[in-house]
C-alpha cells in the first residue's frame, strides 16, 4: 500500500492548538502523537496534527453512557 496523500485541503493544528481544542496539556498531544494515538507530520522541530484526525479522535473517544464504569468514577452512591 503506498502512503501516497494529497495535502492540498488538509487543515493543520499546531500541538498547542490541539491541547487546547481538547483541553489538555501539550505534553499529552505530544504522547499521543508519540505513541500513535494522533497521527502528525514533523515540520523541523514542529509537529502539525491535520484537522480532521483530532475530530476523527474525539469522535472514537465519545462515551455513551452504556459502558461500565468503576466505583471511582460513579456520582451515585449505594
Amino acid at each position: 500500500m503506498t502512503q501516497e496523500q494529497n495535502f492540498s485541503n488538509v487543515n493543520f493544528l499546531t500541538v498547542q492548538e490541539v491541547a487546547e481544542l481538547m483541553r489538555v496539556s501539550k505534553m499529552t498531544v505530544y504522547r499521543m502523537v508519540h505513541a500513535g494515538e494522533l497521527p502528525a507530520v514533523r515540520f523541523g522541530r514542529s509537529y502539525r496534527v491535520p484537522a480532521n484526525a483530532v475530530e476523527s479522535y474525539l469522535r472514537s473517544a465519545v462515551v455513551d453512557g452504556t459502558e461500565t464504569q468503576g466505583p471511582s468514577s460513579s456520582a451515585h452512591a449505594g
